[in-house]
């Protein structure tokens, strides 16, 4: 790429609605299969984890194995579904019950680290998987949330003055967020608008997965550049399930360590996670950060390390852990949610200006892009001079 961002040189827009279950609702393997095998005919959801579909899962097939099928279906859903379009970057805005979101749709170079900057620390076995997929489809089916660490005003200034025409496409999310996607084609608002959001290091809001994967592909990433004017960050959760460990086993299990529990109700606030379990309601202190302890301190680092791994013995990023964004449904066999009091902002950029990253899966901002409404042509992008 000649520039660090750019514009999308082949992609595809939706005529409607992306086919299939709704992609965003979904944060586990297992909603993702349960979803699959409801689902009849193509869908998008299946082009973005092929080796999770009914067929895939009955005849053992590896993400490589289950790559030709996607692109099949990935090129009928392309002569279906969606319409070409060349040379265009696109202004984009969501308006939700979660904040208003207004940014630019296009091209960046993951590999740009001067330009591009990680928040949170990342599963190195998901990058893995997630790099294949990009390889194989070269095709961007999903976009980063990448906001800018300063001037941020002036890129929302410059997107608003390309959204006073017809929108190309307009969605209504299953949680009532309002999608607007425009095109710009080459000439003057284009230029500004790529100008603009050049103008300052992005830092990443949400896809640190999805950065690392396309860095790891060697390929371009698709990314929504927002300054917000209404970003929110919301709670990141942890969901303990197949511990076998009921309500009086954690609270003694948590109490050898030293925690202080309380049972009761109430909202988790900073240094104090609130737990649901079964019917039992808790609320568990965190240690006071130790000697030397870079602050602020995050509290899913702390809770991961103290509640979980020190105190259960169970690994944190092991399959009995699971991360569960704020205002999804736990799973109804969960053994216990442990709930964390949204990040502050503030803290976020305070970590990032000390060069650390924010522990995996702590920070959940909203409201974010609706996934599959632009698709970026990665093997064109390859070509490029």
């Amino acid at each position: 790429m000649t520039h660090w961002v750019s514009a999308i040189r082949h992609g595809w827009v939706v005529d409607r609605e992306v086919p299939g279950p709704d992609v965003d609702e979904f944060a586990e393997p297992a909603d993702v299969i349960a979803a699959l095998a409801r689902w009849r005919g193509d869908s998008l959801l299946a082009v973005q984890h092929p080796h999770r579909t009914p067929r895939a899962l009955a005849e053992g097939l590896s993400p490589a194995d289950a790559l030709p099928e996607a692109r099949r279906e990935l090129d009928r859903l392309l002569a279906t579904a969606y319409r070409p379009v060349t040379d265009i970057v696109a202004p984009y805005r969501v308006d939700g019950p979660d904040g208003t979101a207004v940014g630019v749709l296009c091209l960046v170079d993951p590999r740009a680290m001067s330009g591009v900057r990680h928040s949170e620390e990342v599963y190195p076995r998901v990058v893995a998987e997630r790099a294949e997929m990009l390889s194989g489809l070269g095709c961007a089916t999903s976009a980063a949330m990448l906001i800018p660490l300063s001037e941020g005003e002036k890129l929302t200034e410059a997107v608003l003055r390309e959204t006073d025409t017809p929108e190309a496409v307009r969605t209504v999310d299953p949680a009532g967020r309002t999608h607007r996607l425009w095109l710009n084609g080459p000439g003057h608002g284009q230029d500004a608008l790529l100008a603009v959001a050049r103008n300052a290091p992005l830092l990443v809001a949400d896809g640190n997965h999805r950065v690392a994967a396309a860095a790891r592909a060697g390929t371009s990433l698709l990314a929504l550049i927002t300054a917000g004017p209404d970003l929110r960050v919301g709670g990141f959760h942890r969901e303990l399930t197949g511990t076998g460990l009921g309500p009086a086993e954690l609270i003694a299990a948590w109490r050898r360590n030293g925690s202080r529990v309380h049972e009761g109700g109430g909202p988790a606030v900073p240094g104090v996670v609130a737990v649901h379990a079964g019917g039992t309601r808790l609320r568990v202190e965190l240690p006071p950060p130790g000697p030397g302890e870079p602050l602020p301190r995050i509290d899913h680092g702390a809770a991961e390390r103290v509640l979980i791994a020190e105190a259960l013995g169970i690994d944190p990023e092991g399959p009995r852990v699971r991360a569960l964004p704020a205002g999804h449904p736990p799973d109804p066999g969960a053994d216990a949610v442990l709930e964390f009091a949204p990040v502050p902002l503030a803290d976020v950029l305070a970590v990032h200006a000390q060069r650390r990253l924010m522990p995996r899966k702590s920070t959940y901002f909203t409201p974010k892009p609706r996934t599959g409404l632009l698709l970026a042509d990665l093997d064109s992008e390859s070509t490029k001079d």
